[in-house]
């Protein structure tokens, strides 16, 4: 195998892949065919119980793309005949590191290509018999087949495109690792959150942070009971909470609500607040507003917070690294180490996309 194939396959995975998690990450990801049942083969192939199955639509595909005169369906050069190449070369130098990049999110396996399902010299009817799971082999010769048959790049591109979008929806439901160091500072850990937010996530870390630091509150010092939250793409109407965060009693009563932004604050965001907070009688609110309050806004939000403190209600306004420091430092040293577990935790429960989960783990080996 030419070592510019292989270049070239490594350029068209990741410049796609790239791409995909772009998509993901703006939640803009969907399908890119309109066959349900094509769609439906990839989706078996990429889940396969047979592990070296996984592997196959992302090398053969990648290296069709590279040179379209190439027989996606061949595995072995040996074969011979139009497009024979060895795609176990591109399999075992751009897959498997792709796959050791992205948490082993195909299966982990350093020579897919060498396992016993994937030692014929194609993938065809003709071998079906070779095969254990015949059923996912069929799936695999029905999309290459299609490929073969139509012997359109744009076809190819777009079946590409599906199959890594369908190894990007497995990997975010693959388990991230995070490895929690045995000891942190004060210091050190509003460091590693401040690193963790400064990038945009339409609020997610921020809320993950934020909403791990009550969970904490709520279990060191007992001011209440449990912590509920919702989705970070869940409107606050749509669930029925009053703000992202709902801090609870031992009877199910709202003692604390917080509402997390990760923009400057408006008075009218505050305003919003306010008929949910009277009919749900709940007197303590806090904003967690990141970037503080709109300049243009500074004067009418301190006059409502007066004006609401007269009616009961006391609302603060705060950001996550200020209230950090202080829960962080009394909680101590075992706390602080709580706390990074409960982000990731926050991360996994809520589905967090991967980019996000996969940052908190590099991040946590900065220590």
């Amino acid at each position: 195998m030419a070592e510019d194939i292989i270049t070239e396959t490594t350029a068209i995975l990741n410049r796609y892949w790239s791409e995909i998690s772009t998509l993901a990450e703006k939640e803009k990801l969907n399908d890119w065919i309109d066959d349900k049942s094509l769609i439906e083969s990839i989706r078996v192939v990429t889940n396969s119980s047979t592990k070296s199955y996984r592997y196959v639509l992302p090398a053969q595909i990648a290296a069709k793309l590279a040179d379209s005169s190439l027989d996606c369906r061949c595995l072995q050069a040996s074969r011979g005949g139009r497009g024979a190449f060895d795609a176990r070369t591109v399999a075992h130098k751009v897959i498997v590191p792709f796959d050791q990049a992205n948490e082993n999110v195909l299966g982990g396996s350093p020579e897919p290509y060498v396992n016993n399902p994937l030692r014929v010299p194609e993938i065809s009817i003709k071998y079906r018999t070779a095969q254990k799971n015949q059923e996912d082999w069929d799936h695999l010769i029905k999309i290459l087949g299609a490929i073969e048959k139509r012997q359109e790049p744009s076809f190819t591109e777009l079946i590409f495109k599906q199959a890594l979008t369908e190894i990007y929806r497995r990997l975010s439901e693959t388990q991230v690792r995070y490895p929690v160091p045995k000891r942190i500072s004060l210091n050190k850990c509003i460091e590693l959150l401040e690193h963790f937010i400064s990038e945009r996530s339409g609020g997610d870390r921020l809320l993950a942070l934020t909403s791990a630091l009550f969970v904490l509150i709520g279990r060191r010092f007992l001011i209440f009971s449990d912590v509920r939250r919702a989705n970070i793409t869940s409107a606050d109407t749509a669930t029925g909470m009053l703000a992202d965060l709902e801090c609870l009693n031992k009877d199910g009563k709202i003692v604390l609500a917080i509402e997390v932004k990760d923009r400057e604050l408006t008075i009218s965001q505050l305003r919003d607040k306010i008929p949910d907070m009277r009919e749900k009688q709940v007197s303590e609110l806090f904003f967690i507003a990141q970037k503080g309050v709109s300049q243009n806004n500074s004067a009418d939000v301190c006059r409502l917070i007066d004006r609401e403190f007269s009616s009961g209600h006391n609302i603060y306004l705060t950001d996550i690294f200020s209230l950090c420091r202080v829960v962080l430092a009394l909680i101590g040293e075992n706390g602080r180490r709580d706390f990074l577990f409960e982000v990731a935790h926050q991360l996994d429960e809520y589905r967090s996309d991967i980019a996000h989960r996969k940052a908190w783990a590099v991040i946590l080996t900065k220590v």
